[in-house]
């Protein structure tokens, strides 16, 4: 019964995960933060644990780990909202 729901926030958090990360230190925030949000749902989904508390951790840590690193360091090209 939890199989179908954790592939689907493994599928959702590889499809977040292969987006655009930006130039800008907003755009960084914003992608890292979507992308953690979607990979911490689907690790914490396949762990048995609470995937809105996961998706909440993983935002944050996204969030702060996109905003503090640079354009040059990682880039993987222009966001897909822009």
């Amino acid at each position: 019964m939890h199989k179908p729901r954790a592939k689907l926030c493994f599928v959702i958090g590889l499809a977040l995960t292969l987006s655009a990360c930006g130039y800008h230190r907003g755009d960084r925030a914003a992608s890292g933060a979507l992308i953690g949000a979607g990979s911490g749902a689907a690790i914490s989904a396949l762990t048995g644990g609470a995937p809105l508390v996961g998706a909440a951790i993983g935002a944050g840590v996204g969030a702060v780990g996109g905003a503090v690193t640079s354009g040059h360091d990682i880039n993987l090209g222009r966001p897909i909202w822009r």
